[in-house]
C-alpha cells in the first residue's frame, strides 16, 4: 500500500516537474518574443511558472481540507528555494543580483512572510478578507514589475519555434501540473496517514521539495548559463507569488487555518530571507561561502523539525 503512494507521489512530481518545464519554456519564449527584460522575465514568468507546483498543489490542498499541507508547501518551499536552491546555486557558481531586487524584491519578499505570518497567528486561519488583501499587494507586486520592465527594455530577440508551439506548450504545462498536483497531494496526505507523520512535516519537507524542483533545475541551469539575473529573480519572484497569489488564491476559495506550530517555521523563513539580504548586500554577489552557510542553516532546521 505504502510502496504504491509512493510510487504515485513520484508520478506526482514527475508531472510537476514536466509540466513547469513546458510552461516555463512556452511562457519564457512568448516574452523573449515581446522583448521583455531577463530580470523581469524571473521574477515574473519564470518565476510563476516554475511555482505552478506550489500553486496548484496549496490550492488543490485546501479544497480537500488539508490546509497543513497547503500552508507547509508554501513556506516550507520559501525556506528551501533560499537554503537550498540558492545554496546549491551559489555553491556552483557565484551569482549577481540586480539593485533593485536588493532594494526593493528581496524586502518586499520578508514583509509579506511576516504579514503572513502575523495574519496567521491572529485568527488561526488565513481569511477570505485576508485573501483579498494578499491580492492587493500581489496586483501591486505586477504594478511595479510592468514600470519595470518599461523601464528596462529591450530588443525583441528572435526566437526560432513558432508562437502557436509556445502557446501550445504553456497550455499543455499547465494541464499537466494540475493533474500533477492532484496526483502529489492524495498520495501524500496517504502516505502521512500511513507512516503517522504530520501533515505539516509532509508539507514541509517532502511536498515543499518536490514542488521547489523546478526552481532548482531552472536556478542552477540558469546560473550555469551566465542568466543571473534569473536565477535570483526566479527565487524571490516565486517567494512572493507563493505567499500573496497561492495563498490568497487558497483563502479565496476557502479560509486556509494556520496551526501556531507554523509560527516557528515562518520566522525560520523571515530569517532565510534576511541571510539572502546580507549575503549579497556588500557586493552584490551571492558567493560560495554563503551557500555553504545556507546549506548547514537548512540542515539545522531539517534535524530540528524532524
Amino acid at each position: 500500500m505504502i510502496l504504491i503512494q509512493i510510487l504515485l507521489l513520484i508520478l506526482g512530481f514527475a508531472m510537476l516537474v514536466k509540466g513547469a518545464d513546458w510552461f516555463v519554456d512556452g511562457t519564457s519564449g512568448i516574452a523573449r518574443k515581446l522583448g521583455i527584460p531577463q530580470l523581469v522575465v524571473g521574477l515574473t514568468i519564470v518565476a510563476m511558472g516554475t511555482s505552478a507546483p506550489e500553486a496548484a498543489v496549496s490550492i488543490t490542498a485546501s479544497i480537500k481540507g488539508t490546509a497543513d499541507i497547503a500552508i507547509g508547501n508554501v513556506v516550507g518551499s520559501n525556506i528551501l528555494n533560499i537554503l537550498i536552491i540558492l545554496g546549491i546555486t551559489a555553491v556552483i557558481t557565484s551569482v549577481a543580483i540586480q539593485k533593485s531586487t536588493l532594494w526593493i524584491e528581496i524586502p518586499f519578499m520578508i514583509a509579506v512572510t511576516v504579514i503572513l505570518i502575523v495574519m496567521g497567528m491572529m485568527g488561526q486561519s488565513i481569511s477570505r478578507v485576508e485573501g483579498i488583501i494578499f491580492w492587493i499587494l500581489f496586483l501591486l507586486y505586477l504594478v511595479y514589475l510592468y514600470f519595470l520592465s518599461k523601464k528596462n527594455k529591450e530588443e525583441n530577440v528572435e526566437v526560432k519555434t513558432k508562437t502557436w508551439k509556445l502557446i501550445l506548450f504553456s497550455i499543455l504545462g499547465g494541464v499537466v501540473i494540475v493533474l500533477g498536483s492532484n496526483v502529489a497531494v492524495d498520495s501524500a496526505t496517504a502516505i502521512a496517514k500511513i507512516v503517522g507523520l504530520s501533515e505539516r512535516f509532509i508539507g514541509l519537507t517532502i511536498v515543499a521539495l518536490g514542488t521547489s524542483l523546478p526552481e532548482l533545475v531552472t536556478s542552477v541551469t540558469a546560473a550555469k548559463k551566465g542568466n543571473a539575473d534569473i536565477a535570483i529573480g526566479n527565487i524571490v519572484g516565486s517567494n512572493i507569488f507563493n505567499i500573496l497569489f497561492v495563498i490568497g488564491t487558497s483563502a479565496l476559495i476557502i479560509p486556509v487555518s494556520y496551526q501556531p506550530s507554523f509560527l516557528f517555521d515562518g520566522v525560520v523563513a523571515v530569517a532565510a530571507g534576511i541571510l539572502l539580504w546580507i549575503s549579497v548586500c556588500r557586493k552584490l554577489k551571492l558567493q560560495r561561502f554563503w551557500g555553504i552557510v545556507m546549506l548547514l542553516c537548512y540542515a539545522a532546521y531539517f534535524v530540528y523539525i524532524l
